[in-house]
Formats: structure tokens, C-alpha cells, sequence
């Protein structure tokens, strides 16, 4: 068995795995709040051969991911729909199936019913349910730190804040936002957080750092597509020449 082409193999099924994942970074680095998927790589026993050590030279490159939940900058843009979570936590939103998705993206609207919506239209939920707000009251809307929504005088209901025991567990879907669907996650109340109206936070990737792994990533797939070749040339010669002697 040719060891050294199994493991370029494997780094470049890695690798071409790891590029996807930039991309994605990339794409989404525009959507507030953001979380961004992390990449690292390790070495393990390839296949059942025998090896003693992640040293030995029958190791093959596995890729792992984890998501980064580290807060991205908080900027204001002066919106009175748009709101930021300053700490731990999430907006709860119901999907168009029913079903509940978790998101740090606060850029809401109003639609054309008066509730408060995400930019995709899903609903965001309150603590008692969907926001509603009155369309033909010209009072203004504010949004407490604590997330209590008001129209004038009227409070309308207070958005839901929900965090989680591990956030491992929580399942990256696009736009930014999250299904808690694992039976072991746990949702919990969320505790020193501040709510900031006419704010949205930022992703927390960088496509200057994303840019920079790119090229890394590149470069390595070619290392390892090179390794493919040699590999190849090799054995092609050495057919032909155990041929020649035949």
C-alpha cells in the first residue's frame, strides 16, 4: 500500500473541505452577527494499519470545525427596528414551517401587519409571542435595554432572549441563524445582557484573516496535489520498467 498516496489524499479531501468553509466566511461576512466556522487540522491512524504514534507514517489529515462565538463589533446604523445583543444570547424567530431558529442578526422590519420581522420575514418572538405593533399609531417605537418593545406609552411585549448550555451542539443553517434541535442542549434564561436599539453587530469574521487562510489553503492543496503526481510518475515507471523485464 502506498502510504504517502493515501495521505496526500486525505489533505487534499481536508483541504478542499477547508476552502468551502472560507467561502462561507466570506459570503457571510456582511450578516450581523455572524458566527464564523473555524478550521483545524489533525492526524489520525489511517484505516486499521498498525501505528504506534500520530508521528508514524501511517497517519491520515482529518479536518475539524467549531464555531467561533466570540461577540462581533457592535455599530450603530439608527434604525428603531434594529437591535444588538450586547452578551450572551440569541433572538428566537419562528420559520415560515413553524419551527424555531436562533439568530444575533437583529436587523428586523415591520411587515405589512405590523409585526416585528426578520429581513427574511420569519417572525421574531416575544417572551408572549409574536410583536404586534398598531400601524395607525404614529407613537414612536423604542426597544429598553431589557428588550421590552413599546409603542408611546403601550408595551407591545419584550423580545425573547434565549441562551444554551453548549453551544457545540447548536446547528449552523445560512443567513446566520442556529437550530437547537440536539436533545441534549438546554435553553436557559440569559442573565447581564443588554439590549441596543438602532444598533446591529457585526460578524465576527475578517475577510482580510479569511483571505490570508485562503491562500495558506491553496498552496497546500497544491503541495499535496504535487505529492499525487510524483506518486503517480513513480509507479508509472516503475510498471514500465518491471515490464521491460519480463
Amino acid at each position: 500500500m502506498n502510504i504517502s498516496l493515501y495521505q496526500a489524499a486525505a489533505a487534499l479531501s481536508a483541504y478542499s473541505d477547508w476552502q468551502e468553509t472560507i467561502a462561507q466566511n466570506l459570503a457571510a461576512s456582511s450578516v450581523p452577527g455572524y458566527r464564523k466556522t473555524e478550521i483545524s487540522l489533525s492526524n489520525v491512524p489511517a484505516g486499521n494499519l498498525s501505528t504506534s504514534s500520530i508521528n508514524s507514517p501511517s497517519v491520515l489529515t482529518k479536518l475539524n470545525s467549531s464555531l467561533n462565538m466570540s461577540p462581533g463589533e457592535i455599530i450603530a446604523n439608527g434604525d428603531k427596528t434594529s437591535v444588538a445583543i450586547d452578551g450572551k444570547g440569541f433572538f428566537e424567530v419562528r420559520f415560515a414551517d413553524g419551527s424555531r431558529g436562533y439568530t444575533r442578526d437583529g436587523e428586523f422590519k415591520l411587515d405589512s401587519q405590523g409585526q416585528l420581522m426578520t429581513k427574511e420575514g420569519y417572525v421574531v418572538q416575544g417572551e408572549s409571542g409574536p410583536i404586534q405593533l398598531d400601524l395607525n399609531n404614529s407613537a414612536s417605537l423604542s426597544i429598553s435595554n431589557s428588550g421590552e418593545v413599546s409603542q408611546g406609552p403601550d408595551v407591545k411585549g419584550k423580545l425573547k432572549l434565549v441562551d444554551f448550555n453548549d453551544y457545540r451542539l447548536l446547528i449552523p443553517i445560512s443567513g446566520g441563524y442556529f437550530m437547537a434541535d440536539h436533545p441534549s442542549l438546554e435553553s436557559r434564561n440569559v442573565e447581564n445582557v443588554s439590549v441596543r436599539q438602532g444598533c446591529l453587530e457585526r460578524g465576527n469574521t475578517s475577510p482580510t484573516t479569511e483571505m490570508a487562510q485562503l491562500i495558506y489553503v491553496m498552496r497546500a492543496f497544491d503541495a499535496n496535489q504535487r505529492v499525487i503526481q510524483i506518486n503517480d510518475e513513480r509507479m508509472s515507471r516503475a510498471i514500465n520498467v518491471l515490464g521491460n523485464n519480463v
